[in-house]
C-alpha cells in the first residue's frame, strides 16, 4: 500500500493529465457552444472526471481492490460534485465577474478544487477496501 505523499504525488501526475485533457475539451465545446461557457465546462469536467477515474484505479490507488462500479458512484458523488460545484462556481464568478479568458479561469478552479479531491478521494473512495478500514457509502 503507498503512503499518503506517495498517492498524493501520483494523483498530481493523472491530475496534471487531466488538466490537459479538461482544458483541450472545454476549448473544444467552448467552441462549439459559442456563449454557453458553463455547459461547455460540464462536458469537459465529465469527460475527464472518467479520463481521471481510469487512471487513478489502474495506478494511484492501484492496491486498493474493491467493486469498480461503487468506486466510480463515489467518485463522481465526491470528486464530481466537488468539481462541479467548484467549476461552476469559479467560472461564473471569475469569467463572468472578473472577465478572465475561459480556459484561465478554468485552470484557477481546477487548482482550487485539486486537494479537497485528494482528501475525499483517498479518506473514503479508494479507502473501503484497505484492510482494517469500513466505509459505507
Amino acid at each position: 500500500m503507498k503512503n499518503t505523499l506517495t498517492a498524493w504525488l501520483i494523483f498530481n501526475l493523472v491530475g496534471v493529465i487531466g488538466v490537459v485533457v479538461q482544458l483541450s475539451a472545454l476549448a473544444l465545446f467552448n467552441r462549439l457552444l459559442r456563449g454557453h461557457y458553463l455547459f461547455a465546462t460540464i462536458a469537459a469536467l465529465e469527460i475527464t472526471l472518467l479520463h481521471n477515474f481510469v487512471w487513478h484505479v489502474r495506478f494511484t490507488w492501484r492496491d486498493v481492490h474493491g467493486p469498480v462500479f461503487t468506486q466510480l458512484l463515489r467518485f463522481h458523488l465526491s470528486n464530481g460534485l466537488i468539481s462541479l460545484a467548484g467549476n461552476l462556481l469559479l467560472m461564473r464568478l471569475l469569467v463572468s465577474g472578473v472577465h478572465l479568458p475561459v480556459l484561465a479561469a478554468n485552470a484557477i478552479a481546477i487548482v482550487c478544487c485539486s486537494l479537497v479531491n485528494f482528501f475525499v478521494s483517498h479518506r473514503w473512495i479508494f479507502a473501503a477496501s484497505r484492510p482494517g478500514r469500513v466505509v459505507q457509502l
